[in-house]
């Protein structure tokens, strides 16, 4: 059982990691072997539009086949038994490179053909492989959930689309989480460096807690698809 998680966000050792190795953990627990990727190691293209993967002579299906340092990766996540996106939120989506990332791997999955037996919608060709979504933001919840923000609604697309492609999908957010080493040296006003302080102390490992419990489920809903095929 193979546990990948791809962490998409360019801060190494910050919240984005911390959470989704506390996911890796909760899969190690259950039996899984784990490996996490960094994207911002990696220069890599977003889909470039070839549509090589749809060409109706194509050797495989399902398969980016522009050429670049994010192949190996594509690779591996196309190879796991369980996928873990993680990414930070930037100007209300996931970062460049997160993206980049989706739409190489999900592109190709989704063909143009009709699955006429399912209403007409378009046909995946991947494997159903368990996955989940992890966001860490900046914002408290409430402000996640409000109005003017509503964030769950306009990722949704993000697991709406992994649910229809990948796999069974899960979200996970962390929200106000700490966000610099020390406030003093940012302009930045916006924030009480005491009460972000607080609530890494008292909220951050209540979610880190609820990733480690994602990965330990996640395992289990891929040795239940194992045994169902």
């Amino acid at each position: 059982m193979k546990v990948l998680a791809i962490n998409g966000s360019p801060r190494k050792g910050w919240n984005t990691e911390i959470v989704l190795k506390q996911a890796l953990e909760g899969a190690a627990r259950a039996g899984a072997e784990t490996e996490l990727l960094q994207l911002y190691d990696e220069p890599f293209k977003g889909c470039v539009s070839c549509f090589a993967c749809k060409a109706k002579n194509v050797k495989k299906k399902g398969v980016c086949y522009h050429r670049d340092a994010l192949s190996p990766i594509l690779e591996k996540a196309r190879e796991a038994d369980v996928l873990i996106i993680g990414s930070p939120i930037y100007f209300d989506s996931v970062t460049a490179q997160t993206r980049a990332f989706m739409e190489r791997f999900m592109f190709p999955v989704d063909m143009y053909m009709q699955d006429r037996e399912n209403g007409g919608r378009l046909r995946a060709i991947s494997k159903k492989t368990p996955c989940a979504l992890i966001y860490t933001m900046n914002c408290p919840e409430d402000v996640m959930k409000s109005e003017d923000f509503a964030y769950p609604k306009m990722l949704s697309v993000n697991e709406r689309n992994m649910n229809r492609v990948i796999g069974d999908c899960e979200t996970l957010f962390v929200c106000d989480t700490y966000q610099f080493a020390d406030y003093n040296k940012i302009d930045c006003d916006l924030f009480d460096p005491e009460y972000k302080k607080k609530q890494r102390e008292q909220l951050f490992p209540v979610d880190c807690r609820k990733a480690y419990a994602l990965g330990e489920r996640l395992v289990g809903k891929a040795e239940q698809l194992a045994q169902n095929t």
